[in-house]
């Protein structure tokens, strides 16, 4: 056995992985489970619905369980053409094309836009799948440090003019929680002669006046040229989009090859989806009663002295710093009946480990409450081993 083999490289970096205790399980949840979940992205509370389940079945005993092919063969079915058409209205866009993911839309749309020649300018806590965009264009890519747009300005002015630039940045960080400064990320690009895209994933259901996110129809074409945006958090179904300029779509119809070489959609995912946009026209109260839940929360947690993020959105992060402590307070949540998630590098950086409490609409009082309360008794015991505060 050499020592270079497979099973010894994989067998080091558990070994490594282990020790430095990032290594990951995955857990098996049950529908009946008892555990308060505050960690999935279910912000308006729909997954759940019957409306959507029923709606899911339908499209089913339709159209079948699978779409059967790509959407350049066969698969592209009416329910697709309706929902895309859905999805441009909400957003105010001319076109918007459907991804079976969201990780897929931003590698697809990256690829098909950049070669490398092309100059890609990306906030430093981008989300993973448009750092990946990047790299499989094989575009020049500078990050800029988060929400800092003297440094993209900076890295904008001395980047080549003759070459083709996309600014590139979460409209919701999906960590910290905080919202983009789309004016400025606007005006800056503009001013460069650049595009600007903007994945919205966890903005879209849950901010702006209708549901459209934190883009939607604030920000035209001119503005925000690409628009990405995620159906499985904010509208409790599957899959992505991405919106913008009938010349922009049809140019990702033909390039972008995540798009090109995947199974459509399946129908019923896609029929679950227009249900949950009729809600969320229909029941608005939904986003209202979260954005309660969510001043709720932060007035008891500040109260507590809890090291919160500067966040309004059903993102709010708990930065305890070391992942010992992190892993030390979920499991004590969970003990106590409350899912949470322990978040530690690489998705954030060293030092920065955190409990990231996700809010949902479907939360009563009581959960917020029984949250607090479990908080709380994690706080007591942190200072008592500790004999200090939290910084």
């Amino acid at each position: 056995m050499t020592q270079h083999d497979w099973p010894s490289r994989l067998s080091e970096r558990a070994r490594a992985c282990r020790f430095s205790g990032l290594w990951r399980h995955r857990a098996t949840r049950q529908p009946a489970s008892r555990l308060r979940d505050f960690a999935g992205n279910d912000y308006l509370g729909l997954s759940r619905d019957p409306r959507l389940a029923e709606a899911m079945a339908e499209g089913a005993r339709h159209y079948g369980g699978g779409a059967r092919a790509s959407h350049m063969v066969n698969g592209h079915l009416a329910v697709h053409e309706t929902l895309e058409s859905r999805i441009a209205e909400l957003t105010g866009r001319s076109r918007a094309l459907l991804f079976s993911t969201g990780y897929m839309a931003n590698l697809g749309v990256i690829q098909a836009l950049c070669d490398p020649h092309t100059r890609v300018f990306q906030d430093r806590l981008n989300h993973a799948s448009l750092l990946d965009g990047a790299r499989l264009a094989g575009a020049c890519s500078r990050r800029f440090h988060h929400a800092d747009l003297s440094d993209l300005e900076r890295l904008l002015a001395r980047s080549p003019a003759d070459h083709p630039r996309l600014v590139v940045s979460d409209g919701v960080f999906s960590m910290d929680g905080d919202v983009a400064d789309i004016p400025g990320l606007a005006a800056t690009a503009r001013r460069h002669a650049a595009w600007l895209m903007i994945d919205d994933a966890h903005g879209m259901g849950v901010l702006g006046e209708r549901g459209d996110g934190c883009v939607g129809r604030n920000y035209g074409v001119d503005e925000v040229a690409v628009l990405v945006g995620t159906l499985g958090k904010g509208l409790g179904t599957a899959g992505a989009f991405v919106a913008g300029s009938e010349a922009l779509i049809e140019h990702l119809i033909q390039f972008a090859r995540p798009y090109i070489y995947t199974t459509a959609q399946p129908p019923g995912v896609a029929a679950a989806t227009l249900a949950a946009l009729d809600i969320l026209a229909e029941e608005p109260e939904r986003r209202a009663r979260l954005h309660a839940l969510i001043a709720r929360f932060r007035a008891a947690a500040s109260e507590l002295g809890l090291p919160l993020m500067a966040s309004a959105t059903p993102i709010q992060p708990i930065v305890l710093g070391d992942n010992t402590t992190t892993m030390a307070w979920a499991t004590r949540l969970a003990e106590r009946g409350i899912n949470v998630g322990a978040i530690r590098e690489p998705t954030v950086p060293r030092g920065k480990a955190r409990l990231r409490i996700t809010l949902s609409a479907a939360h009563a009082d009581d959960d917020i409450d029984a949250l607090i309360d479990a908080l709380a008794e994690c706080q007591e015991r942190s200072l008592m081993a500790n004999g200090e505060p939290l910084a």
